[in-house]
């Protein structure tokens, strides 16, 4: 995996604020990591409660660098971002059984199998699609389950 240069030395770092998200984002990935639903979360997936001090820090350097154009607040937002990224990718790029493939299957565009054709003509999906061609729409209100 090839390194990458540190932030303050890219060129044009305002053009990389797409990569940042909106602040009310940190804002709220703030408040729902701190919850205690979330945090009985951690504990049981990680033995531990996550420190979720990152997010807040995140949505002060955005808000820093949306109200006053503050370019180092910007670099940090995409720093971390970064580093978050990395971390959720790890076990993507640690994995040695399955073989990434460069391209896709050469087949990968055949037909269905004919038992899953069939299928398709009757399903609900299609059904509908052919009564909205027919122009035919039901009246019934349809039944839900909330």
């Amino acid at each position: 995996m090839e390194t990458e240069a540190p932030i303050q030395d890219i060129p044009n770092l305002p053009r990389l604020a797409w990569l940042v998200r909106r602040c009310e984002r940190y804002k709220e990935e703030y408040n729902d990591c701190t919850t205690i639903k979330a945090k009985f979360h951690q504990y049981f997936i990680h033995g531990e409660t996550q420190d979720c001090s990152q997010w807040k820090a995140d949505y002060k350097q955005c808000l820093n660098y949306r109200k006053h154009n503050d370019l180092e607040s910007l670099s940090s937002v995409i720093e971390s971002e970064r580093v978050r990224r990395q971390e959720r990718l790890k076990g993507h790029h640690a994995n040695t059984i399955w073989e990434k493939r460069d391209s896709p299957p050469d087949d990968w565009n055949k037909p269905l199998p004919e038992y899953l054709q069939k299928h398709e003509e009757i399903s609900y999906l299609s059904l509908k699609c052919k009564e909205q061609k027919e122009g035919k729409t039901s009246e019934a209100p349809l039944c839900t389950i909330s």
